[in-house]
This record gives structure tokens, sequence and C-alpha cells, in this order.
């Protein structure tokens, strides 16, 4: 015996609070990126100091690897800023410091990842190790101004 199933009415419910899904919420994507990117950094930094104490070359391979995909990810966060500029998209500000502060910190890692590709323990021991090191300490300065300047910003100081 079959049963079947009528519709007799169709419903629709109706929220005034709905929000279009053409408008941006949240984080922008360029934020996020570049939190990716610190991570990379951070790690790469990490293995460096693994392969101060442990020199084997995994450890060597392992930051290069975590340096380029930093700077890819520090690409990306370029573009989806450049995105988010141009199509009038809120950007925290002021924008300059964390500009700044970034374009440093990416330069300084281009230039550990040629160091990076040389050969031998001194490729990374001790240039590689302190520009692991300066890149982080970069972007964690530059993380804490852009927070001071932001509040002070916001309180109309």
């Amino acid at each position: 015996m079959e049963q079947h199933a009528t519709i007799a009415e169709a419903s629709f419910i109706e929220d005034a609070n709905l929000k279009s899904a053409s408008r941006p919420r949240g984080r922008p994507i360029h934020r996020m990126l570049v939190s990716f990117s610190f991570a990379y950094f951070a790690a790469a930094l990490a293995t460096d100091l693994a392969y101060w104490q442990m020199p084997d070359v995994m450890w060597e391979r392992f930051s290069i690897w975590l340096i380029a995909a930093g700077l890819i990810m520090a690409g990306l966060a370029t573009i989806a800023y450049v995105i988010d500029l141009v199509g009038g998209r809120r950007i925290d500000r002021p924008a300059w410091p964390r500009a700044i502060g970034y374009a440093i910190a990416v330069l300084l890692a281009l230039t550990n990842a040629f160091v990076h590709s040389r050969d031998g323990y001194t490729a990374v021991v001790p240039t590689g190790l302190m520009l692991s090191a300066l890149v982080v300490v970069v972007l964690v300065l530059t993380a804490l101004i852009a927070r001071a300047l932001k509040s002070r910003h916001r309180f109309g100081v």
C-alpha cells in the first residue's frame, strides 16, 4: 500500500532582521591571511631553533618551506587588502603603521628565504636564525603598535 504526501500550502518565513548576503561581515579576509603568514613565519623560527640544536637537514628544509608558505600567504594578503581597499570595505584606521611594518617583515622574510637557499649549516645558523627571529619580532611589534594606535584613534586622542 502506497502512501502519498500532499502539500496543502506553501508558507514563507519573513524576518526583517535578515542581512543581505552581499554585505561583508566579520574580519576582512586580508587580516585572516596575515594571521596565517605570521603563523608560518613563527613556525619557521621554531624549526630554525630546532636546526640550531639538532643539525639535521630536515629542519632546514622545513624552515624554507614554511618561509615560502608565509611569503605566499603574504602575497595573497596583499592582494586581498587591495581588493578590500578598492571595494570600499572599511579598513582599520590608521592602516599605514601596519602596512609599513608588514612590508618590512616581508622583505626580511624574502631575504631569509635567499639565506636559507644556501647549502650547509651556515645557511641557517646564525644569519637565518636571526632573520627568522627578526621577522617575528617585527610582526609582533607591528601588531602591538597598530593596536595601540587603533585604540588611541578610536578614543580621539
